[in-house]
């Protein structure tokens, strides 16, 4: 089992062919296949299996996959911290964001790593804060935005701001974030929610309990994208992050209002892995990170948060 085995078995995973794969790896599709095959009979055991949907790894095609693309990350890392010199930062970093985070985050920091850092590649993941976390943990990805979490054994987690949870409706509602909508006032009303124990949830359910008020769940879905649809389907209102939902109100899609009496926020924090020394690239763009997001924060362009008094990644 070598490194080229390795990054075959990986790429045919990701890209579903071997043709592709063999196209991203610059070689002959019998070279790619020959290296599979070779594993293959390392191991004693298929590590894929041919659909028309193209190659899905088998089970234990897919667990050698996970534990490959780590090893393989763990050597791009090592290799960029080894290669430290004065130049140009180089090297993979792989940035976990929420989804509710993307219509403000993603294109300025795409735009300031590639202006600024051109040898850096950014991974970027999304997933729900749970995800990320675990995530975190098993290496897959080098620094992640989380919520609501304080720093454990493994994390070091830094805080960088609070927002607002609000009310989101279609436009005829005429929401405007100039005047809050009680709590009191929208329980009686359908509501389009994530399931119990989403991030989200726990923070409405907690602003209830405080409120002694029992919310009127009438469907309940973890895709952001989807209760936003169903909100616009005439099917309830929800309770979003504003950073996930200014950008459509701003266009005309939704009307929102910060949630009231009592106000919703969540803390959003930076995590990074305790375990060794970051590699170049990924301190550069957990700087960049925190640098944009403060500077979105004074422009007014991530509405209704304020940013906690934090000092620089270390």
């Amino acid at each position: 089992m070598d490194l080229k085995q390795l990054k075959a078995l990986v790429t045919v995973a990701e890209a579903g062919s071997v043709t592709k794969a063999s196209q991203l790896l610059h070689l002959v599709q019998p070279a790619v296949t020959r290296q599979i095959k070779t594993l293959e009979q390392e191991l004693g055991v298929p590590l894929f299996e041919r659909t028309r949907e193209g190659m899905r790894p088998t089970v234990a095609g897919a667990a050698l996959v996970e534990r490959a693309r780590r090893a393989l990350n763990e050597l791009d890392r090592a290799r960029a911290e080894i290669r430290r010199d004065p130049g140009p930062v180089t090297g993979i970093a792989t940035v976990g964001l929420l989804e509710s985070t993307l219509d403000v985050l993603v294109e300025p920091l795409v735009e300031q790593v590639a202006k600024h850092h051109p040898g850096i590649q950014l991974r970027l993941l999304t997933a729900y804060s749970g995800h990320l976390q675990q995530w975190l943990d098993d290496g897959d990805v080098d620094l992640s935005l989380l919520y609501n979490l304080r720093s454990t054994p493994s994390l070091h987690v830094q805080p960088l701001l609070r927002e607002q949870l609000w009310v989101v409706a279609p436009p005829s509602a005429g929401l405007c974030v100039e005047r809050p909508v009680p709590l009191k006032d929208l329980v009686a009303r359908p509501l389009v929610m994530p399931g119990p124990g989403h991030g989200l949830r726990v923070l409405v359910d907690q602003a209830c309990a405080r409120a002694k008020a029992s919310p009127h769940i009438s469907i309940e879905t973890n895709s952001m994208r989807l209760q936003k649809k169903l909100v616009l389907a005439g099917h309830g209102w929800t309770i979003l992050p504003a950073s996930g939902v200014s950008a459509d109100v701003a266009a005309g899609q939704f009307s929102a209002a910060p949630l009231a009496d009592p106000e919703a926020t969540r803390d959003l924090v930076l995590g990074t892995p305790r375990t060794g020394r970051p590699a170049p690239a990924v301190d550069v763009v957990a700087r960049e990170l925190v640098r944009i997001v403060g500077s979105l924060v004074a422009d007014g362009k991530w509405p209704s948060a304020r940013l906690f008094e934090t000092s620089p990644v270390s």
